[in-house]
């Protein structure tokens, strides 16, 4: 008797199309090695074209890393200067070659918090880039959750206010379409790096049903074997969406 789709098991071959990365651990590498926290954001910025390759070759539709949060700006302004310096080199050396890909790039927060220039480039990067199909790169910066779903919030009841939209419409697939992440696949797989096992703002409508994988890795060393290896633990999970 041929089994049920219910009960026939995880699908080995099967690929997330989005997955997101808590990208963390760049200063505990970077201090283990006796080198200052900017030479860790460094290698990191690495570490995310390696993720990207091995992603896009896997035939991940979508890959979204946690670059920047709101609540990085807490840190100190030398360390945030470095990340903001990292973000601009980054996109400045790394465009052509994403666009080439045929790798679209967007962003989730309000990356306009950021120095003019910096903000500018992003904008020129997206406008270069919109026409891309292959793969998205989405990169959060001055990004949290909570503040999206606040944007949202605000959002809906100034339709509602104006007459535009009545309250019983509102409902998950609104929601869903108003947030940053928009038009992009269902998040099927959430990663941190690091061995730390929160979320720290990042993606929790997104999340509710994704798989979750923590592992021990510092981000830096994060290369394309660890994510073939992510990738496999998501295929041999089975995921049931709250039914049997």
């Amino acid at each position: 008797m041929t089994a049920s789709p219910a009960n026939a098991g995880p699908d080995l071959t099967a690929v997330p199309r989005h997955v997101a990365i808590i990208m963390d651990g760049n200063g505990r590498w970077a201090k283990a090695r006796g080198l200052p926290r900017s030479a860790g954001h460094r290698a990191g910025a690495e570490a995310a074209r390696r993720a990207l390759s091995a992603a896009g070759e896997a035939g991940v539709e979508c890959l979204t890393l946690y670059a920047f949060s709101s609540e990085n700006w807490r840190r100190p302004a030398t360390e945030i200067a470095d990340l903001t310096g990292l973000l601009r080199f980054y996109v400045q050396r790394e465009l052509n070659a994403l666009h080439k890909e045929g790798i679209r790039l967007k962003v989730l927060g309000d990356h306009t918090a950021f120095e003019t220039d910096v903000a500018r480039m992003v904008d020129d990067a997206i406008a270069k880039t919109a026409g891309n199909s292959r793969m998205t790169l989405a990169i959060a910066l001055n990004y949290g959750s909570r503040g999206e779903l606040v944007g949202v919030a605000r959002k809906l009841a100034r339709q509602v206010e104006a007459s535009e939209l009545d309250p019983d419409q509102i409902d998950e697939a609104r929601i869903d379409a108003a947030l940053d992440t928009g038009g992009l696949p269902p998040l099927d797989l959430l990663i941190r790096t690091s061995g730390e096992q929160r979320l720290s703002n990042f993606l929790l409508w997104q999340a509710a049903y994704a798989e979750l994988l923590f592992v021990d890795t510092l981000w830096p060393d994060f290369d394309e074997a660890t994510m073939r290896a992510a990738l496999t633990d998501y295929a041999r999970r089975e995921r049931r969406y709250g039914g049997l």
